[in-house]
């Protein structure tokens, strides 16, 4: 039975009959059972569009419940864990947190809002009961908004919405409410569901209110909206055991670990259960640790019943979607479906003469047994083998997510070379198409036209344009992927970092024929050796550089960006020779432009079909696929 259906006008702990409907909706199999109310339990998500508050305001719902002590002292943003979450301000892993208020246990799922990130939110919808839809004041439903509710209507999920950043100036929270209604409506969704709590919040300020122009308080008012319309979780407190697996973590000391939010019946430690793979097999194994939520740590426990939230271990090849089940009684849920990737990457061993200098894993085995341990919490993610041994096809749901794993693996100490990112193009009726987003951009009028421009020379497609009171002017395009491969990097440059962007798949069309991003060369290194002042100095005139005197390069590394649409081959390393007639000190008074700098994702974009990206714990660089010129103009030869 779906949580959603039952609300608190149920007494505690009595008993129903239920009729399961398992075969639409992967539940029950039993045709009746007898369930009951948790009313000391609500399992609730966060959903939003990037950057519209989610985990301000979950860190003032746990200041507020008591979870700190009034004198300790606490980071901003204390749900974003991650070093790489709080360094780019983005939740990427969705976490739980547990806050008690008035008796009454709440678990409280923080998800991502960046759409590169949506298979986190699509599977952990299936383990709460109700979510918190926060929508910011001033911006209104924005495409994430979109993706996140339609995946919550599909759950038959009844939304709180919670209008946030009413403090900002611009704010217009009545309007973003109406707004919100069209966006139900748009999306299909039915009667019951229409018909929405909404209430009014600033999560940088602490409070919430049912109207702006009531005094603000605290956050209670949110409390209570969460107990009189979140339903309890309705289960079979005696029933056999059932949970299907909706996350996953690893602990160095206790293995795997798996959970998601009990359905029916209770788990003891040490007792042996059953897990059904994705291919309809059984194994069984025995529960060795039990972890609930409280705050923001994980209590280990001896059991657990139907409605709680947990994590656990004792089987090591565990994933996404599968079900762990009563041995006596298998009954396997319906399989969570995640949205295919739409980005891929080939990664590739690192060959360059710096290979292994800062790295400590380097070796494809290291590689391969890294991403497919990624394969195993990342549902979204695909690691494909290729023809070539030293090669692995990598796909995603966007650059972003890419770029994100490969950060991650470089802290972790591995040496990879990465391609450029593609977007990936399928034959539907016979055609063959590519994804195509929905592009929404938020600027003032001055900037207008040369986004229209640059979207049009990407094959976008303008579909609306309209502008706020406070003269704001949004844009919405469709556009390809390939066309928004690097995109945000040139947009921050073309607006001053005044343009607000979001990007979200729409579906697969024909494909809009050549995008052309890069119009420059590339400066690339004729020789191996160490940059000289005396070498760059009349380069640096007509291109731009991304070495520094002294910095060592080899052959066939990028080393700066051509000012024309060519490669072309330098020799960086050539020093000035003493004679009678000058001395070689005078190179240290030739004046040097500062060298370009990249962030990981901006280099992903910048790169070639015929380069790669050398990403290592303590550098990024640049580099031809074949770093010997002549094997280059050798290949060309042969090509032409």
């Amino acid at each position: 039975m779906r949580a959603s259906a039952v609300f608190v006008a149920y007494e505690p702990h009595c008993s129903y009959s239920i009729t399961s409907n398992a075969d639409k909706k992967g539940n029950m199999n039993v045709t009746e059972t007898s369930a009951q109310v948790r009313e000391n339990i609500r399992n609730i998500a966060i959903i939003a569009h990037v950057d519209h508050g989610k985990t301000t305001l979950v860190d003032e719902l746990l200041k507020q419940s008591g979870v700190f002590r009034s004198n300790q002292v606490v980071a901003e943003r204390v749900m974003d864990s991650n070093d790489l979450e709080r360094e780019k301000g983005i939740t990427i892993l969705s976490k739980v947190t547990a806050i008690h208020y008035h008796g009454v246990k709440i678990n409280i799922v923080d998800t991502p809002g960046h759409s590169d990130f949506g298979g986190e939110v699509e599977r952990i919808l299936k383990s709460v009961d109700g979510v918190l839809l926060l929508v910011d004041a001033c911006e209104g439903p924005m495409p994430q908004t979109r993706f996140v509710l339609k995946k919550a209507l599909e759950q038959r999920l009844k939304p709180i919405v919670v209008i946030n950043k009413i403090d900002r100036p611009g704010a217009r929270p009545f309007e973003v409410v109406d707004e919100v209604l069209d966006l139900f409506i748009d999306l299909g969704c039915g009667e019951d569901q229409l018909d929405f709590p909404y209430l009014f919040a600033s999560g940088v300020d602490g409070y919430a209110v049912l109207d702006p122009s009531h005094t603000p308080r605290d956050i209670d008012p949110l409390f209570a909206m969460i107990m009189e319309h979140v339903p309890p979780p309705v289960v079979d407190m005696h029933g056999p055991f059932q949970l299907q697996v909706t996350s996953l973590d690893y602990d160095d000391h206790l293995g795997r670990m798996f959970g998601g939010k009990i359905l029916r019946g209770s788990i003891h430690r040490g007792e042996t259960t059953s897990i059904i793979k994705r291919d309809g097999s059984q194994v069984n194994f025995q529960i060795t640790r039990i972890f609930i939520y409280e705050g923001l740590k994980r209590l280990d426990v001896d059991e657990a019943s139907a409605g709680e939230i947990v994590l656990l271990t004792g089987y090591p090849e565990v994933e996404i979607g599968e079900t762990i089940t009563d041995p006596e009684h298998p009954e396997q849920l319906e399989l969570i479906h995640i949205d295919e990737p739409t980005v891929s990457m080939e990664f590739i061993v690192n060959n360059s003469p710096w290979a292994g200098k800062s790295g400590k894993f380097v070796t494809m085995r290291n590689i391969a047994t890294r991403l497919h341990r990624e394969t195993k919490v990342n549902i979204s993610l695909r690691v494909e083998d290729t023809d070539r041994p030293d090669t692995v096809i990598v796909s995603g749901r966007g650059e972003l997510q890419l770029a994100i794993l490969l950060e991650t693996m470089r802290r972790e100490g591995y040496e990879i070379c990465a391609s450029k990112p593609r977007a990936i193009t399928r034959k539907v009726d016979g055609v063959l198409c590519e994804p195509i987003e929905e592009l929404t951009i938020d600027v003032h009028d001055e900037f207008v036209g040369t986004i229209i421009e640059e979207v049009a020379r990407r094959r976008g497609e303008i579909i609306s344009m309209g502008k706020d009171e406070s003269g704001m002017n949004r844009l919405i395009f469709d556009v390809p992927t390939r066309g928004l491969i690097g995109f945000r990097t040139d947009f921050l440059t073309w607006t001053k970092g005044l343009g607000i962007m979001s990007r979200l798949f729409k579906h697969y069309g024909p494909c809009r024929g050549d995008v052309t991003i890069r119009t420059r060369g590339s400066l690339v290194s004729k020789e191996t050796g160490r940059a000289t002042a005396y070498s760059i100095a009349p380069l640096q005139d007509r291109s731009t550089l991304f070495v520094s005197p002294g910095e060592e390069v080899y052959e066939g590394q990028v080393v700066g960006e051509n000012s024309r649409p060519d490669d072309m081959v330098v020799n960086v390393t050539k020093a000035k020779h003493a004679s009678n007639m000058r001395s070689s000190t005078e190179d240290a008074t030739v004046l040097i432009t500062p060298a370009r700098q990249f962030m990981l994702e901006q280099a992903l974009s910048w790169i070639g079909d015929d380069e790669l990206l050398e990403v290592t714990p303590d550098a990024l660089r640049f580099r031809k696929r074949v770093l010997s010129e002549l094997d280059r103009t050798l290949a060309a030869r042969r090509a032409r």
